[in-house]
């Protein structure tokens, strides 16, 4: 099991299992909001790809929000996850949806600057996070990237569960994980330095990359 000094070691290394891609005009990395920002910006280096930003909102359970029963994307993308959601009553449902629909209409506006999402029509978009836990985030993520028009979807993370893994290489067109431990755990196990990113460090990663 490697341990990752931070989020832009992640990525060199990342980066280093997507070396098939460096020089595709048509490469788009997107990174997840925000943990997956400060890994996409080194990933997109490395390609000399464009980067944007994929706002994409876990919605929580009510007495647990870390718990996600599902994600919401741009575009009305909405991901549930069966299983879970179905402990939930429609009012808490509706309410996570609420919550998280207006956050992720607040992050857009922020991090874009009246900037339009790059066009992925007919282009390959590589979705970089972090980690990969339960896999509802990066599920919302590719149906938000096709929804847009991408030709092909590739998730790449440096850490990820077997099963979420699994659950994403039916979904996507390729998922790269740089190692998957046999006893997950939580992804910031996986980094010495696991902060917080801020608004403002996913605002430079993309000002840096434009």
């Amino acid at each position: 099991m490697t341990t990752y000094r931070d989020r832009a070691e992640a990525g060199r290394l990342l980066a280093e299992r997507l070396t098939a891609l460096i020089g595709d005009p048509d490469v788009v990395v997107l990174g997840l909001v925000r943990g997956g920002v400060p890994v996409a910006r080194v990933v997109a280096e490395r390609l000399g790809a464009p980067l944007d930003v994929l706002v994409v909102r876990k919605l929580g359970m009510p007495w647990a929000r870390e718990v996600a029963f599902g994600a919401l994307g741009p575009g009305g993308v909405q991901v549930l996850n069966d299983a879970v959601a179905s402990r939930l009553n429609s009012d808490d449902i509706a309410e996570a949806n609420h919550r998280e629909q207006a956050e992720l209409e607040r992050r857009e506006r922020l991090y874009r600057g009246g900037r339009t999402p790059l066009d992925l029509t007919g282009r390959t978009a590589v979705i970089v996070d972090d980690g990969l836990a339960t896999g509802a985030t990066a599920r919302a993520a590719v149906e938000v990237a096709r929804h847009l028009g991408a030709r092909r979807v590739v998730v790449a993370v440096p850490v990820g569960a077997q099963e979420a893994f699994e659950l994403l290489s039916a979904e996507a067109d390729q998922v790269v994980c740089a190692q998957r431990p046999p006893d997950f755990g939580a992804v910031s196990v996986y980094y010495e330095d696991f902060h917080e990113v801020s608004d403002d460090e996913v605002i430079e990663s993309l000002t840096a990359t434009a």
